[in-house]
């Protein structure tokens, strides 16, 4: 018998996928239990509080979460026995909040338009909720080093293991910056040459704040985008391990997450889609090797991106190009990945 002791043991080991003809790879984290990225920390961040005796037996794992990450820790807590509180933004897609539901966690919908310090925002309210449950822990991705630990530990070396330590480009969408930080810090390690690529979203701090190293509250507006961007520094920002960043909008990653899947049949989320269309504008080579992180599957945001109504109604398509039978994109429909 080939089996694995529990569905924990089965993160990781994600595959890398060509994109057509380009030198452009997507490592897929799809392919992990709870179809993303964020299984490899969430599984670092448990197994680290228990060790350091924050969290005993019965006790409480909370966490603030745009629903990646909540879905993971909400895996790893039901299969270790303990009660999970997740805060997220009530902008978040219902299937997100749904499926953090169906694994047992208690989710409190937070204000998605006030900035992170905000006593209703959903960093500060699971702050509180923490601060008065007793025998909690607050795992707080953004700031817990054990964030990017977790990348530069299974994510870097995988993606060096599977490129033959050909890459020569790393492109992944920045939100605690745990993945795109701690699997480039790895990367890095093993060949400086390697350019790491930041995606940032429209109303976020992150492209400026890489720049110039100063943060400007003017550029902080509302956007649409889930999981990428932020108001304030995560402490898992590494900027010594960044060549650049780039800013992409909400309609240029709807649009290339939803040509991936008619196209390609890669079923992918929002930054997916982002981080794709920042790599396929970049200046690659031939010879060039350039890896995309695809951080979580389309199957997140069927309510958003994969709902023609929902993307009319928000202005990512026009309704009079939808057919009675169908629906159309509102740009000529060339094929990009060939």
């Amino acid at each position: 018998m080939r089996y694995f002791g529990s569905i924990l043991e089965t993160i990781g080991e994600t595959p890398l996928v060509r994109l057509g003809t380009r030198p452009i790879y997507l490592k897929l984290e799809s392919f992990n239990p709870g179809l993303s990225v964020k299984d490899r920390i969430a599984v670092r961040m448990i197994a680290e509080a228990e060790k350091s005796g924050k969290l005993r037996p019965g006790g409480t794992i909370v966490e603030c979460t745009s629903g990646n990450t909540g879905f993971s820790v909400a895996m790893v807590a039901a299969k270790r026995g303990y009660r999970c509180i997740l805060t997220t933004k009530d902008k978040q897609a219902k299937e997100k909040v749904a499926a953090m539901r169906a694994l047992g966690a208690e989710v409190v919908l937070c204000r998605s338009d006030v900035p992170a310090a905000h006593p209703e925002s959903y960093q500060s309210v699971a702050k509180a909720i923490h601060a008065r449950t007793p025998n909690s822990v607050l795992l707080n991705q953004y700031d817990n080093p054990i964030n990017g630990e977790a990348h530069f530990e299974s994510l870097g070396p995988e993606i060096w293991e599977q490129t033959e330590g050909k890459i020569t480009t790393f492109v992944a969408a920045m939100g605690s910056c745990g993945t795109l930080c701690g699997a480039a810090a790895f990367l890095k390690s093993q060949n400086p040459k390697i350019k790491v690529v930041g995606v940032d979203g429209a109303g976020s701090i992150l492209k400026k704040l890489h720049e110039t190293g100063e943060i400007d509250p003017d550029e902080v507006r509302p956007y649409l985008t889930e999981g990428m961007g932020r108001d304030n520094r995560p402490g898992n920002y590494k900027p010594e391990v960044i060549d650049a960043v780039v800013k992409v909008g909400d309609y240029d990653g709807a649009m290339t997450a939803r040509r991936l899947a008619r196209e390609e049949g890669i079923f992918v989320g929002w930054t997916s889609g982002a981080a794709t269309f920042a790599a396929m504008h970049l200046p690659l080579a031939p010879g060039d090797v350039a890896v995309v992180l695809c951080a979580d599957h389309g199957s997140k945001y069927l309510s958003k991106i994969f709902d023609d109504e929902w993307m009319v109604k928000h202005g990512l398509l026009q309704a009079p190009d939808l057919p009675a039978h169908g629906h159309q994109d509102h740009v000529p429909h060339v094929k990009l990945f060939a």
